[in-house]
C-alpha cells in the first residue's frame, strides 16, 4: 500500500541541482522485489540528497550522518516523524517529543521494558513462539507474515497490556491501516482505536492492574494525571513500536534464512551464535525510517538546510553502508562491530529493544529446533512492502515434514 502517489515539487533555490535525486522513500523504485537494493542504489550519489515527493525533503545515506541525526534533537527536531508534516490526528509521544518534554513521557513507559521486566516475559514468549510454529509445523506450509511474524508481537503486547487475546486480530487490522495506510486510513484507524480503548481506560482507572496499561492510565506527568490524548498516543507507540517493526524484522529474518542454508547449518550447530546473530539482522535489515523537523537554518557538511525543512532517517542505509561495515552486505554472525543504528540513539533509543530482542531470539531458537530446513515455497514470490516500516507483506514457506 502507498500513501497516494504524491505529485513532485519544484526544487527550491538553497538545493542544489546535482544534489537532487527522483527517489520516492515510501515506494523506492523496485522496492517490491528488491527492497534493500532500491535503497542501495542512493549510495552511489551524494551523501546527503534532496527528493521531490512528499513536500520535497533531505535524505542522509551515510552511518555517520544517520548516526548524528539521531543523536542531535537540537535543530534535527523530532516533533513530527511523518512526511509531509501534518498528516496525522495527533502526535506520537513519547516520540514526537524532544528533551526536555520526552524525559517524563519515557519515564512512564521505561520501567516496563528493563533486562527484569522482560527477562521475567521470556518463557512465555518461549511458550507461545513454540505453539504458533507447531500449529502449522506438520502443514509443511506456512504464510510465515500472518501465521508467525504478526502473531508473536501482538499476543506479547496483549499480554503487557492485559487486554483479551482474542481482540488481537481488531488491533492487528487497526495496526496495519495506520502503518500501511493511505491518511484516510490512518486516520480511521486512530478513531478505531480509540473507540476500542475508551472503555479499557475507564475500567483501569476504576480498578488498575498490574499491567502496562494500568501503568500509562495512572501516570503522571510534570506531577499531574496524565491527560486522555497523551495517554492514547503512548499507548499508540506501544502498540505500533511493538507490532509493526518486530514482525517485518522477522519477515526478513526468515526470508533471508529460507535461501540460506549454510547460515541455517551455523546457527544450528552452534545455539549461542543466535544472541550475535540477532544483532547482525538487525543491523541488515533495519526497517523503521523516521523523519526530522528543522527547527532552525543550519549548515552541515557543506550543505545548507533551511527551517521547517524534513530530513528522512533510514537506517537501513546505515546498515548496508560499506564505510561504516566491511563487506556491508554480508550476513556475518561473527563480525565484531556489533552496534547498529536501528533501534535509534541517545534519549530516543527505542525502549522496546530488549523486548525485541528476545522475540527474535526466541524466533530463531524455536524454529530452527522444529523447522531446520526451510525454503520459499516454488512458484510462490515474495512480496515486499514500503513506507515508514520497510516490510515483506507475504512469504510462504516450505518444508519436508
Amino acid at each position: 500500500m502507498h500513501h497516494g502517489s504524491p505529485g513532485k515539487v519544484v526544487r527550491p533555490a538553497h538545493v542544489p541541482a546535482h544534489l537532487v535525486v527522483d527517489f520516492d522513500v515510501y515506494d523506492p523504485p523496485g522496492g517490491t522485489k528488491d527492497l534493500h537494493g532500491a535503497w542501495r542504489a542512493l549510495h552511489d550519489g551524494p551523501d546527503i540528497v534532496w527528493a521531490p515527493y512528499h513536500g520535497g525533503h533531505w535524505i542522509v545515506t551515510r552511518a555517520e550522518d544517520i548516526d548524528y541525526l539521531q543523536r542531535t534533537h537540537d535543530p534535527f527536531s523530532m516533533k513530527d516523524v511523518t512526511m509531509p508534516s501534518g498528516t496525522r490526528p495527533t502526535r506520537l509521544l513519547p516520540l514526537e517529543a524532544d528533551p526536555p518534554e520526552h524525559g517524563p513521557f519515557r519515564s512512564i513507559i521505561n520501567p516496563w521494558f528493563s533486562p527484569r521486566r522482560i527477562a521475567s516475559l521470556e518463557n512465555d514468549v518461549q511458550e507461545l513462539a513454540g505453539r504458533l510454529i507447531d500449529g502449522f509445523q506438520p502443514r509443511g506450509t506456512c504464510e510465515f507474515m500472518s501465521e508467525f511474524a504478526l502473531q508473536l508481537p501482538i499476543a506479547i503486547f496483549m499480554r503487557l497490556t492485559n487486554l483479551p487475546m482474542q481482540d488481537r486480530e481488531r488491533l492487528l487490522a487497526y495496526t496495519q491501516m495506520t502503518t500501511r495506510g493511505t491518511a484516510a486510513e490512518r486516520g480511521q484507524a486512530h478513531h478505531l482505536m480509540m473507540d476500542y480503548l475508551g472503555p479499557v481506560i475507564k475500567a483501569r482507572r476504576a480498578d488498575p492492574g498490574e499491567d502496562l496499561l494500568s501503568g500509562i492510565v495512572h501516570a503522571k506527568v510534570g506531577g499531574a494525571p496524565i491527560n486522555d490524548t497523551d495517554m492514547m498516543s503512548v499507548l499508540l507507540v506501544i502498540l505500533f513500536g511493538g507490532l509493526d517493526t518486530v514482525a517485518s524484522t522477522l519477515g526478513f529474518i526468515a526470508h533471508f534464512l529460507a535461501g540460506s542454508p549454510g547460515h541455517r547449518a551455523q546457527l544450528r550447530a552452534d545455539p549461542a551464535l543466535i544472541r550475535s546473530a540477532v544483532d547482525e539482522f538487525m543491523r541488515r535489515f533495519s526497517p523503521s525510517n523516521t523523519a526530522r523537523t528543522l527547527t532552525s537554518d543550519f549548515s552541515y557538511k557543506g550543505v545548507q538546510f533551511k527551517k521547517n525543512e524534513k530530513i528522512y532517517v533510514p537506517p537501513i542505509l546505515a546498515g548496508m553502508d560499506e564505510r561504516r561495515y566491511t563487506d556491508a552486505l554480508a550476513i556475518d554472525f561473527c563480525r565484531a562491530d556489533k552496534t547498529h543504528s536501528s533501534f535509534g540513539a541517545g534519549p530516543h533509543r527505542c525502549p522496546g529493544a530488549i523486548l525485541a530482542q528476545l522475540e527474535i531470539k526466541l524466533f530463531l531458537q524455536e524454529w530452527l529446533a522444529r523447522i531446520p530446513d526451510f525454503h520459499i515455497k516454488p512458484g510462490e514470490t515474495p512480496l515486499f512492502g514500503t513506507g515508514q516500516v520497510n516490510c515483506v507483506e507475504r512469504l510462504v514457506l516450505a518444508w519436508t515434514v
